[in-house]
């Protein structure tokens, strides 16, 4: 019985360490699969901010520029009371635009940044082009937008409150690309594009937030598109 007994208590043992060696092998696969779908993640991950990137700066203005009934200025940071200097440089540019007859009206699109600042986004941006010269009749307020995509789909509700069918989007280049396909997700009749380069904003930081945004709007996009298709 002793014996028997004996016979049993070995062979378990040799399998023992036979059972954890295959274990460990398994962990091992699973390890390396999943070190190897990370990395796969990463790399592709890589390379789709780096074609975001080489759009931002690749990305130019419509060319020739056709009259349009609306400019519509995306809006960005204001400081206290007064536009951000990058504001600023949408600002001319949209000036620039209405002054020289391409756009025939502004839509300024921003909504309040801080609770405790006095101006949205859109009146601040208001009152620096009435300072500037434009009636106020020909400034249009959207007050309520906090993203790129509220920006123009609130635009495009005023636009078609009024009529009005052909627009220029005006921000920087930088922002460009993500602002044209949120108008060509919308909708929008063949807009147009004024893409003004910043000679005051941190690129290489505001290129980094751009690619997180683009990457949230792309998430956003295929949401949307989900909730239509099941509609």
């Amino acid at each position: 019985m002793r014996a028997v007994q004996w016979i049993r208590s070995t062979g378990s043992q040799r399998h023992e360490p036979q059972n954890r060696q295959s274990r460990s092998r398994k962990i091992f696969k699973v390890s390396k699969r999943l070190i190897l779908g990370l990395v796969i993640f990463i790399l592709a991950g890589l390379v789709w901010a780096g074609v975001r990137v080489w759009n931002m700066n690749t990305a130019v203005s419509t060319t020739p520029l056709q009259r349009a009934q609306i400019g519509i200025v995306l809006g960005a940071s204001m400081w206290g009371a007064e536009p951000s200097p990058g504001l600023r440089e949408r600002l001319e540019e949209a000036l620039r635009l209405y002054r020289n007859g391409t756009v025939q009206r502004l839509i300024v699109s921003g909504g309040l940044d801080q609770p405790d600042f006095p101006y949205t986004e859109a009146e601040g941006m208001q009152r620096y082009l009435v300072d500037r010269g434009v009636p106020i009749q020909h400034i249009l307020l959207e007050n309520q937008a906090t993203s790129t995509y509220e920006n123009l789909l609130f635009s495009q509700r005023i636009m078609k409150e009024y009529g009005w069918t052909s627009t220029v989007i005006i921000t920087h280049s930088y922002h460009g690309p993500r602002a044209m396909e949120i108008a060509q997700f919308l909708d929008y009749d063949h807009p147009q594009m004024a893409l003004t380069e910043s000679k005051v904003l941190n690129m290489p930081i505001h290129q980094s937030r751009e690619v997180l945004a683009y990457a949230k709007w792309t998430l956003q996009r295929w949401w949307i598109s989900a909730l239509a298709w099941i509609a």
